[in-house]
């Protein structure tokens, strides 16, 4: 097991989340989680990292699959002008690659938004430290455990 899987069944342990992680074929993108679990694309919390261009912080955007997130509405919640996040920057700040972020177990606090959109269902799926590994969740677990404010960002 991946130090980055292992760091996400810890963080949902110590929550007291009871959750299996998922082996899928490939769940890089949101499509791909999608047509693996058999759910729709908007059940996928997809993590959206960005960087803080005056902070140099990461920040994550927890995104319904078929969403995108805004420009201009992030950078009003993050205060700050965002841009694009390397690969360098999302995994010394989360621990994670690109492809498996997940909205928990990160090696450093976050800035976190959840997308509404997440609320309108019963079960969502997120990233579990890996391209391959997925949580199963409900929005307002996900919510607590992410440390995320709910705002409007998506497009």
């Amino acid at each position: 097991m991946s130090k980055s899987l292992k760091r996400v069944r810890a963080a949902l342990n110590a929550a007291g989340i009871d959750t299996d992680i998922i082996e899928t074929p490939l769940a890089r993108t949101a499509a791909d989680a999608a047509t693996a679990l058999g759910c729709e694309i908007d059940q996928i919390a997809k993590s959206i990292i960005f960087r803080g261009e005056n902070s140099g912080k990461a920040i994550l955007f927890i995104t319904a699959g078929g969403n995108r997130v805004d420009a201009d509405k992030a950078t009003a919640l993050a205060g700050e002008p965002l841009g694009k996040a390397d690969a360098t920057l999302i995994r010394a700040q989360t621990g994670f690659a690109i492809g498996g972020v997940s909205p928990v177990g990160h090696v450093n606090p976050i800035t976190a938004f959840v997308d509404p959109r997440l609320m309108d269902f019963d079960v969502i799926w997120a990233a579990a430290g890996t391209p391959h590994h997925v949580f199963r969740s409900n929005p307002q677990e996900m919510l607590k455990i992410s440390g995320a404010q709910l705002s409007d960002f998506a497009s």
